[in-house]
């Protein structure tokens, strides 16, 4: 076999790219998540038991729970072996109780309560979510993918061939979606059309979101876009905020380039302005913008995205307001974030850069999943604590113990993350992530059926393919009250994050408005070999 074949096995997926020393070099991107649990670090465990505790438990716990036992002892005048008397003797005599001092205390307290009160976590609720659906005149099956690729007159035989080996393998199937500007003949790759991609994508989402919450876009107080790749000005919440004549004290933000994670990202950072601005709304737009960042070159490591990234994008409202916990689906519980940038293999995982004709594209690394793996790591070892068990903690802490601390050569043990979780939703990143994660969270096809549908249907639309298997989670009516719900998202940079949801009500199948599944349900999973 010589350096210009490709291989693609059970095992890994090979490519090949060319560089100014040598005329080619195998690149092998392995499809194996490394052991996450064989190094695991006691850090991350303490991490996770440390989020566990705010300060306003901590203030509960260690000193207005003292201070009422002392009132009760000390204030009223009891010595410690009368106590028995408040329950034996209905006639104890309190008229020595000093008046001041009883006031004094109970102003103490007063002040320590609502001290309470105001530093306690406000609960966030999920109101809503809309995904968008492209009309159909926007699908493209595989084969005209190809076609398309090939007409182009941009690619080589080889990176031809490379690109109907990734796409036939890629989990992808023949109703995804693309850009007009993306399939006009010639392709029409410019601003104009970028911004009408974002344009169809964010108020698609938008309008049905509102639509469904009968929300008004003036009441929303926060909003949050985030977009990776396509950062225009003014940027995409102002778009946003001109299309819907927002109020004028939005607190509106625009996160770029923090990849595939960032809708989690967007949501933690929803979460801690809802904590300083009580009873108000925030919406969180999660998308990415393909247009002007698909690939005419023929470097292999960049030409991956374009035959796993399509259009689509997601919104959400999230609320502090106590009325709303009665209609909001869902509440958050915990959102944990692992970011790994300080490495530089995780750094450069995946950058956007060059190739050697100054095309500019995003390239994976041939460390892409042993990065995911890590990240994945510390990013469970932080969650687990918060989450699962205590059977499953004590087991796991156990076997950690007689590994690090005595040097014991034990199999690790390895958590039942489903005695956590109902549901999970893991990002539609790749065929390769999926089977990886499956196997090293020893998940059900019946758990990843939501990420691997998705991943079939809309392909990896970035962000928002965590909220496109939420929703087919709800189409099968799935969810009910009081389970939960793990996202898991991957990114650039490298980051991992995780979010927790509880839900508040269930997902009968006839709720269906708003739902991108909502005509073809029916229809899944889908038979056959798919991602």
């Amino acid at each position: 076999m010589d350096n210009d074949s490709i291989e693609m096995d059970k095992e890994r997926l090979t490519a090949e790219m060319a560089f100014k020393d040598s005329s080619s070099a195998v690149i092998k991107i392995r499809r194996r998540l490394p052991d996450f649990l064989q190094s695991v670090k006691l850090k991350y465990v303490k991490l996770g038991y440390g989020y566990s505790c705010n300060p306003a438990t901590i203030l509960m716990i260690a000193l207005i729970l003292p201070l009422l036992y002392t009132i009760l002892v000390h204030f009223i005048d009891l010595k410690m072996d009368r106590i028995s008397e408040l329950w034996t003797n209905q006639s104890l005599r309190l008229e020595s109780i000093d008046a001041a001092t009883t006031l004094v205390a109970s102003l103490f307290m007063f002040f320590l309560l609502a001290l309470y009160y105001a530093k306690r976590s406000r609960p966030v609720y999920l109101v809503d979510f809309a995904c968008y659906k492209p009309e159909d005149d926007r699908k493209m099956s595989v084969g005209s993918f190809l076609k398309m690729t090939e007409d182009s007159g941009a690619f080589a035989g080889d990176t031809l061939q490379f690109q109907r080996r990734i796409s036939t393998r890629s989990g992808l199937g023949d109703e995804t979606y693309f850009p007009r500007g993306i399939t006009s003949t010639p392709p029409n790759l410019c601003m104009e059309e970028a911004r009408s991609e974002a344009e169809a994508v964010m108020f698609g989402a938008l309008d049905s979101l509102f639509e469904k919450t009968g929300v008004n876009p003036k009441d929303i107080g926060i909003l949050i876009v985030n977009c990776s790749l396509f950062n225009p000005t003014p940027s995409l919440s102002a778009m946003i905020v001109k299309h819907y004549k927002l109020r004028t004290d939005i607190k509106s933000y625009n996160l770029g380039g923090m990849g595939c994670s960032a809708g989690l990202i967007s949501v933690e950072l929803a979460k801690n302005l809802l904590q300083a601005n009580p009873n108000t709304y925030a919406v969180v737009v999660s998308t990415e913008n393909i247009t002007l960042n698909w690939y005419f070159g023929n470097d292999r490591s960049m030409l991956l995205c374009n035959c796993i990234f399509r259009m689509g994008g997601a919104a959400v409202l999230l609320s502090n307001k106590a009325g709303d916990k009665s209609r909001s689906k869902y509440q958050l519980v915990h959102l944990v974030r692992t970011h790994k940038g300080a490495d530089d293999k995780h750094y450069n995982c995946v950058y956007q850069r060059e190739d050697e004709k100054g095309t500019v594209g995003v390239s994976l690394a041939r460390e892409l999943m042993a990065v995911a793996g890590d990240a994945l790591k510390t990013n469970i070892t932080t969650l687990g604590p918060l989450v699962l068990p205590w059977t499953e903690q004590f087991m796991f802490f156990v076997t950690l113990v007689r590994k690090k601390i005595f040097k014991a050569k034990v199999k690790p043990y390895i958590p039942d993350f489903k005695l956590a979780f109902e549901h999970f939703c893991i990002h539609a990143g790749g065929r390769a992530v999926l089977d990886e994660l499956q196997k090293n969270l020893q998940l059900t096809d019946w758990h990843m059926e939501p990420s691997r549908m998705t991943l079939h249907r809309f392909g990896n639309t970035s962000s928002s393919s965590l909220w496109y298997e939420l929703a087919y989670t709800e189409a099968k009516g799935r969810v009910s009250s009081g389970d939960r719900v793990w996202q898991i998202a991957f990114g650039s940079g490298f980051k991992c994050n995780s979010a927790v949801w509880r839900a508040l009500r269930g997902s009968p199948m006839n709720e269906l408005r708003g739902n991108p599944w909502k005509d073809e349900i029916d229809k899944q999973p889908v038979k056959g070999p798919i991602a």
